[in-house]
């Protein structure tokens, strides 16, 4: 089992810069691939960032490619986002995924086993 909390989120102006991190827990977190997906209102979940249970690869949505940078620590168990040059189209609440260890599919919601609750993210201009 695990359990991912999220944090970081915030209201931040067009440009800006947020952090969002991922806390886990469970024995096996450095096993799992980790995702970022987000859901804005009225929208269906989308994919965000996924990177390897190594860290050595990494996988964006082409909508956040060259702003958002995805990153982990499996000593400290925390998969982070960096999320830079903030759009108003980023606004959306953002939920951190574990799924699987092999490096396949990453975009897509249905091969992550466990979610977290999500955090708000809110770009105004």
């Amino acid at each position: 089992q695990v359990q991912l909390a999220e944090s970081g989120g915030g209201l931040v102006q067009v440009g800006g810069s947020l952090r969002l991190s991922c806390a886990a827990s469970g024995r096996t977190f450095s096993s799992f691939v980790m995702g970022w997906f987000r859901q804005a209102p009225g929208k269906e979940l989308e994919f965000v960032a996924a990177i390897s249970w190594t860290g050595g690869n990494t996988y964006y949505a082409d909508a956040v490619k060259g702003r958002f940078t995805i990153s982990r620590d499996n000593a400290k168990n925390t998969v982070d986002l960096r999320m830079n040059s903030l759009k108003a189209e980023d606004t959306a609440i953002y939920y951190c995924a574990a799924g699987g260890s092999r490096w396949y599919d990453v975009q897509s919601s249905s091969r992550y086993e466990y979610w977290g609750q999500g955090t708000q993210v809110t770009v105004s201009s």
